[in-house]
């Protein structure tokens, strides 16, 4: 499901910058003085997909059950939020990017011993403020390449308990990806794709809210998880 999905956003990405290529230098350009601005501000709201990356320990109860751990399916999620953006110089600027992601993860245990599974949804509500460093291309008639790297912190809001996984509410990503400035006679129309990487181990192995003992062995068969999220973002600056 990854293969097609990303193939298809990658794909729509792109065709901008293959036109790009095309064009002449007669095209008139629009707003042609608004990157000399030092501050820059604007509003954005995309699509992401979030999943986790599980290291199963492979761990056996008493009764030879052994559970593995993954991400089933993926539910798109909604993004929204605002855009301040510092010039350094012509090609260098720094973004800050205060955001909020709703999303949905659907986890799937699955029992090698007899193979059967149990199944989790969990809905995040996520905060993050990303600062970013966007290195721009030059500038040709209306259109403008560029590629982004960044650290983005994430407070989830919906941290839910008695559950067969618990996650942690903190965790900062590293966060990559490209871009193209559309110059559109009154605005700035940017989409843009970035991969982002969770940093640390965000499953909780402090279950003092599970009343029943059984269900530990959902958290001990995992030894650490990582998220990960794809985002499409639509800026309009």
């Amino acid at each position: 499901m990854r293969r097609p999905f990303l193939f298809i956003l990658f794909t729509l990405l792109m065709l901008p910058a293959c036109v790009l290529f095309a064009q002449n230098n007669k095209v008139v350009q629009n707003r042609p003085y608004i990157d000399q601005r030092p501050f820059h501000y604007g509003f954005l709201a995309g699509i992401h997909l979030q999943d986790m990356e599980f290291d199963n320990n492979g761990l056996k109860d008493a009764d030879g059950n052994e559970w593995y751990a993954d991400v089933a399916s993926y539910e798109p999620g909604f993004s929204v939020g605002i855009l301040g953006e510092v010039l350094v110089n012509k090609y260098l600027s720094v973004r800050a990017v205060p955001s909020m992601h709703f999303g949905t993860k659907q986890l799937t245990f699955i029992n090698h011993k007899d193979g059967a599974k149990d199944h989790q949804t969990i809905k995040s509500t996520y905060i993050s403020l990303p600062i970013d460093l966007k290195i721009s291309g030059q500038r040709i008639n209306n259109y403008r390449p560029y590629a982004m790297i960044g650290v983005d912190p994430m407070l989830d809001l919906t941290i839910k308990k008695n559950k067969n996984i618990r996650l942690k509410p903190f965790d900062c990503y590293l966060e990559a990806g490209i871009g193209c400035d559309f110059y559109l006679p009154f605005f700035k129309f940017i989409p843009e794709i970035k991969f982002c990487y969770g940093l640390s181990n965000i499953i909780e192995k402090n279950r003092d809210d599970l009343t029943e003992e059984s269900r530990l062995v959902f958290t001990n068969s995992v030894e650490s998880a990582k998220s990960k999220m794809i985002v499409i973002t639509f800026y309009f600056e």
